[in-house]
């Protein structure tokens, strides 16, 4: 088995705990569901946030998760000029048997145009589409 990292980035529309958490999650999930892992795959995970999201910690909203023996650490992103607001990044160091051009990154809402080379399109179900019908 070997140790690999894989990366994530989620943007919010807004500085609000409980969207920071929902963002959070799902990009935690994301990354689990893509690269087929489980919370004791993981060693451990670095969150960096934008310096505009002061609402919660990442690393809380995969506490919630069951993260609870994983260490996890926050920190401030660069403050680049023109760089993207409400930004939350992720790298997780892993255990697993995948190659490293088989790991899945994962870059959903806004932050997928980060990179652009890394996003998978993700299908939208109907109901969610945002279309009136």
């Amino acid at each position: 088995m070997a140790v690999r990292a894989v990366r994530g980035a989620t943007q919010l529309e807004e500085d609000v705990r409980e969207h920071m958490l929902e963002r959070v999650a799902e990009m935690v999930q994301d990354v689990m569901e893509s690269n087929g892992l489980e919370i004791d795959d993981f060693i451990s995970v670095i969150f960096t946030a934008t310096d505009d999201l002061k609402s919660e910690f990442p690393a809380y909203a995969a506490r919630r998760l069951g993260f609870g023996a994983v260490p996890l650490i926050c920190a401030r992103e660069l403050e680049i000029g023109n760089s993207m607001p409400r930004v939350v990044r992720m790298m997780a160091h892993i255990e697993t048997d995948l190659p490293r051009a088989d790991i899945t990154h994962v870059y959903l809402h806004g932050a997928a145009n980060l990179r652009r080379d890394l996003t998978r399109v993700r299908e939208v179900p109907d109901d969610q589409s945002g279309a009136d019908a």
